[in-house]
């Protein structure tokens, strides 16, 4: 049985690294902040049932999250006439390239970008983001396969490879 101190930690040691997989799912730092919430707080409910390891949980709750959202079109968010303060700068890398990386994985379909971002950005196995996405290795792989052709048709994606080498 895990305790919520394990939650406390486990969330100062991977909120980080889970805003950016929710970025990229969703390509909007408020939605991905509202999104990492939302599923911060499904996790935290849920926390004496999670195994010893909760990151394939919390990413499965992070993926499903985003699709329902995606799929009820949500916008919960209203433009204001003020804006909020600034971010911070992202220190890391060429911004021309990943932005047109983003644009690309922008144009592909929800289960499409959701399984780049698993294999690629979080760096996990096929088995894995098949349970989190609740289909089969296979599907992932033909997924992975049929994203990574369109986007190396996509002249943005072929842009920022041919810049980025």
């Amino acid at each position: 049985m895990r305790d919520r101190a394990d939650f406390e930690r486990y969330v100062e040691q991977r909120s980080a690294r889970l805003l950016r997989t929710a970025y990229l799912l969703c390509r909007d730092w408020g939605l991905a902040e509202d999104l990492l919430q939302t599923a911060l707080a499904k996790a935290w409910f849920a926390w004496r049932r999670v195994g010893d390891d909760p990151d394939p949980y919390v990413y499965r709750i992070l993926a499903n999250t985003h699709a329902s959202w995606w799929r009820r079109r949500w916008r919960g968010e209203v433009p204001t006439e003020v804006l909020p303060e600034h971010a911070t700068e992202d220190p890391t890398g060429d911004l021309g390239v990943r932005e047109a990386v983003r644009t690309a994985l922008g144009a592909l379909p929800a289960r499409q970008r959701a399984v780049l971002v698993l294999r690629y950005y979080a760096d996990l196995p096929d088995r894995e983001i098949a349970e989190i996405l609740g289909c089969s290795e296979v599907t992932v792989r033909s997924q992975a396969t049929r994203a990574l052709a369109k986007l190396r048709v996509d002249p943005a994606a072929r842009a920022a490879t041919i810049s980025g080498s």
